[in-house]
């Protein structure tokens, strides 16, 4: 498996918190948020990570360099923003082979790569996308789908109260599905591509159970202080 990090927010929300460093190199007990994914990456068989960087990319490849533990790092660099979407389809040139494992570089979701990644081959996907059960997904907006796990629909956030799935920021995308003309310059894989497309692709929601956590606020970011000590590796 080779995977793509999007690693390229400004981090606004944490401003008062984190300053000075794009958002995924934020200090969660002295460790960059960064090792705690590669961490991951590695005990689940990654072979090879693509970062697409941006703001402050200098920080991030000073820090890491080309490998980390076992782990080869490639980079790709944002001139100007493009959007998840953009900076995912600019990540998949340096993605050798037809598919890439996809998350954001500001979250946390443990879960099986693995299982996620045959699921994917055997509905034939042509993105999928994983799925957390919450609660209240108010904060996130909600992602339906039906008895084979199609996705069927998306909610925004603030209308979708009460218990559902949420997007996880974690997806498997196939190379030839961003490479259609419509996928150009900035545009975002949630709302342009996801959501606009959802109907005529072949696009399937995993749900995962695992330890699940968005640094973006200054909430979360200090509750990950305290819960990630136990991914300390």
């Amino acid at each position: 498996m080779e995977a793509i990090i999007l690693a390229g927010g400004f981090g606004t929300r944490l401003q008062e918190l984190v300053s000075d460093v794009p958002k995924s190199m934020a200090l969660i007990n002295q460790r960059p948020f960064l090792e705690y994914l590669f961490d991951d990456l590695i005990t689940q068989g990654v072979e090879k990570v693509v970062l697409a960087v941006g703001y402050k990319h200098e920080i991030i490849s000073g820090h890491f360099g080309e490998r980390y533990k076992s782990l080869p790092i490639q980079y790709t660099v944002e001139t100007e923003p493009l959007g998840t979407g953009g900076g995912i389809r600019l990540a998949l040139w340096k993605i050798s082979g037809l598919r890439a494992l996809v998350m954001n570089g500001d979250s946390l979701f443990r879960l099986d790569y693995r299982a996620m990644m045959e699921f994917h081959l055997r509905k034939k996907a042509d993105a999928t996308i994983a799925l957390r059960k919450l609660k209240d997904t108010g904060r996130y907006g909600r992602v339906s789908v039906n008895r084979i796990r199609r996705v069927t629909g998306f909610e925004e956030k603030g209308l979708s109260a009460g218990p559902g799935y949420i997007n996880g920021g974690v997806y498997i995308i196939e190379k030839y599905f961003l490479m259609e003309p419509e996928f150009r310059g900035r545009f975002s894989m949630e709302k342009d591509c996801f959501e606009k497309y959802f109907t005529n692709s072949k696009l399937f929601g995993f749900p995962a159970e695992g330890y699940f956590l968005d640094i973006g606020i200054p909430d979360d970011y200090l509750k990950a202080q305290h819960e990630f000590a136990a991914f300390n590796h």
